[in-house]
């Protein structure tokens, strides 16, 4: 009897045992609140608020939306999307302390569908930017912005998936996107996606509106090479191979038995017509792991060689068809 009085007392709804599960309830959501609510206090210094006006017929501006933004460098480098900055005549800034200052667009690149701006402020709060190759499924997603103009709204959520692609304005597939069930609504364009350290992963850019948890973010290494080129040049001037991809792991035995160090690479979704992928003979299934002798970790680290410099010069890409490693070589076009 003593035995079944202990079963008894372990049973869940029980008394005792009912009690133990509401602590242990509490104790997590606790837990996961004071996750949330640090990442918001740590990140919300670097969000800001960004209105856009655009000129009417007459040349007179007039107020066109906005979205958010977040800084990227101290000394008044903003990122945001280029669906909220494009077309733009005026920007208005506003930062956490409610200070407003008057943006000049410094780039944009439709094809990735981000943006930089610059303010004339000093001692910003910039984002701490996380990798993105370290994204796992299922890790904590939480997103800060504007939407439909409230200030700093958080929203978290998971990484509900990787490797997505979704299309820009100007008709480029853009790769390697997350999906988050973060909620997402107008204004929160531009703004970040943050992890639990309170690092960006991504850039808030798009959701499915007939849908109820289908958000992306644009990948942070991508933004931030992105950024990096428009401080430089103004433009992004990258080459073209004409294949959708997408970052993917190489099979454990495959490496080793072709001694590939990386752990993942570019599997190769669809091959465009009369391109240089289709001209080289690369096939939907490939898997590239180099570029001209450069290791490949990713569509980010693909993105990041197919540079200007890539341009009409011929390039030897090393790839796993199958079992087998072969060498292709393609000549990328100027975009």
């Amino acid at each position: 009897m003593a035995e079944l009085h202990r079963l008894d007392h372990k049973i869940p709804g029980g008394e005792q045992g009912g009690g133990d599960i509401a602590a242990l309830e509490n104790e997590a959501l606790d837990a996961y609140s004071r996750v949330v609510t640090s990442v918001a206090a740590r990140a919300s210094r670097s969000v800001v608020k960004i209105e856009v006006f655009r000129r009417d017929r007459r040349g007179e501006l007039r107020p066109a939306g906005g979205g958010s933004g977040f800084v990227f460098t101290p000394d008044g480098f903003i990122i945001t999307n280029s669906h909220v900055a494009h077309g733009g005549a005026k920007f208005l800034v506003q930062t956490l302390d409610g200070e407003t200052y008057h943006g000049i667009l410094t780039g944009e690149d439709e094809h990735t569908d981000l943006a930089l701006l610059r303010i004339d402020a000093r001692n910003l709060s910039p984002a701490v930017l996380g990798d993105s190759r370290s994204i796992r499924i299922g890790q904590l997603a939480v997103a800060i912005g504007n939407p439909y103009g409230f200030q700093y709204t958080v929203t978290a959520g998971v990484v509900s998936a990787l490797g997505r692609s979704i299309r820009a304005r100007s008709g480029r597939l853009i790769e390697d996107v997350i999906q988050t069930d973060a909620a997402l609504n107008p204004g929160n364009s531009g703004g970040p996606l943050v992890n639990a350290a309170g690092e960006v992963i991504g850039v808030n850019t798009a959701a499915i509106a007939s849908a109820q948890g289908l958000c992306f973010a644009i990948s942070v290494n991508t933004a931030s090479f992105v950024a990096g080129k428009l401080i430089q040049q103004g433009v992004v001037r990258r080459s073209y191979l004409g294949i959708q991809a997408q970052t993917a792991p190489i099979y454990g035995a495959l490496a080793r038995f072709h001694a590939i160090e990386t752990v993942n690479a570019v599997l190769v979704l669809g091959v465009e017509e009369q391109s240089p992928a289709q001209t080289a003979g690369l096939r939907i299934g490939d898997v590239i792991t180099h570029f001209d002798g450069h290791a490949v970790e990713g569509v980010d680290a693909l993105h990041k060689l197919l540079d200007e410099n890539a341009a009409q010069r011929t390039i030897r890409l090393q790839l796993l068809r199958g079992r087998d490693l072969l060498e292709v070589f393609v000549i990328p076009e100027l975009a």
